[in-house]
């Protein structure tokens, strides 16, 4: 029986050791050359996972189509690259182990730099500021964050929201309690209907919303923190991460960048390369 159990577990042994350089063998040539973007290449696809109702970042029209300002980036990144870019939705509250599992080979949508993402993947330079803010409706008497006291609010699962509002321990503790769902578009119909008092939400997107839905919302002049978005990639996938990063300057250099945002904002708000 011991023999048994020993001869089994030295093939455990070998079969993990194998698995572990076909591992190793994604993310280099065994010279331990990081060829991520060699890969993307070789493949000719580039994988986007996003949250498809996260406008105006990436969602559908009205034809199911997924469109938004993330994905004309993309798509423009993707064609100078000499790839095909796929746009694959996912549970936006398992975007890392997504990422990592090699299901995407990024997160392109509206995704918040932060220290504890960071410490995980590899994320290009900003390229639009944002912050995160709380939606109300207009014909609610809050201004300020205090009068939310003993308040219901929500947010989206596995957002920088959450993270922002972590991060606002004194506030979050007044709070009644906080709601999660699965994205924006479902917290603010809860909102809506009185479920919660408040959303709290990316300013870009709840702007976006309030424009494109016609509601009687309107946003807390007072925010809970500024960020910036990325694009997030494996944290070994530097070359694709370099190569991504250089494409969006030269997209900022030749104008394409400016074109792209001004058709979905009004104006040039990128800050790649300023």
């Amino acid at each position: 029986m011991k023999r048994f159990v020993t001869i089994s577990l030295a093939a455990l042994a070998i079969l993990s050791l194998g698995l572990t350089s076909c591992s190793k063998a994604v993310k280099n040539d065994g010279s331990g050359k990081d060829t991520s973007l060699e890969t993307i290449k070789a493949k000719g696809k580039l994988v986007l996972g996003l949250d498809d109702a996260f406008p105006p970042m990436g969602y559908r029209n009205e034809n199911n189509e997924i469109v938004g300002y993330d994905i004309d980036l993309a798509k423009e990144v993707a064609k100078r690259l000499g790839v095909e870019l796929i746009l694959q939705p996912i549970d936006w509250n398992a975007k890392e182990q997504e990422l990592n599992t090699g299901k995407i080979d990024c997160i392109w949508n509206g995704f918040t730099i932060t220290e504890e993402r960071a410490k995980n993947m590899a994320f290009t330079k900003p390229y639009l500021k944002n912050a995160q803010v709380l939606v109300v409706k207009k014909s609610a008497p809050y201004q300020t964050l205090a009068d939310l006291k003993g308040k219901a609010v929500g947010l989206q699962a596995g957002s920088s929201a959450a993270e922002a509002l972590d991060g606002a321990a004194e506030f979050k503790a007044s709070l009644k309690n906080v709601v999660e769902f699965k994205d924006n578009l479902t917290a603010l119909m809860d909102l809506e209907v009185g479920g919660v008092d408040a959303v709290i939400m990316d300013l870009i997107v709840a702007n976006d919303n309030i424009k494109r839905a016609g509601k009687d919302y309107r946003i807390l002049a007072e925010s809970l923190s500024a960020e910036d978005y990325g694009v997030g990639l494996r944290k070994n996938d530097l070359a694709l991460r370099d190569a991504v990063q250089s494409t969006l300057e030269a997209m900022a250099k030749d104008g394409t960048l400016a074109d792209i945002t001004t058709r979905w904002f009004g104006s040039d708000i990128s800050v790649v390369s300023k």
